[in-house]
């Protein structure tokens, strides 16, 4: 798929940070609602793809690698962290540390 420039202009607009927050919650969610855990999957890959491009954009590509596989390692842990605090805790808190580390990497690289 190619983006146009207008497209990447209004993907701009939204923070890096906002879209893998927002990919981490939605996908939890888009699984739980729905009770079809591939469709969550398809929600957050989407959004990781989104916020792995503007990562690159706006701060390189070791940036991007570096905070893609934050945002996969925040998947991964937040499944063990669900048990001892809750589902939607444990999303909230890997969503808010994943937005934390891109606001820092991007801003920095501004």
């Amino acid at each position: 798929m190619t983006l146009t420039k207008a497209e990447v202009a209004a993907m701009a607009k939204v923070p890096a940070a906002a879209v893998a927050a927002g990919g981490l919650v939605g996908g939890y969610a888009v699984a739980r609602w729905t009770r079809k855990r591939p469709l969550g999957g398809v929600a957050l890959a989407a959004a990781g793809g989104v916020a792995a491009y503007e990562w690159n954009r706006q701060a390189g590509p070791r940036a991007a690698v570096a905070l893609t596989t934050a945002y996969v390692a925040a998947f991964a842990g937040s499944h063990p962290l669900a048990k001892k605090v809750g589902a939607w805790p444990a999303v909230f808190t890997v969503a808010g540390t994943v937005a934390a580390a891109s606001w820092a990497v991007t801003r920095r690289s501004a």
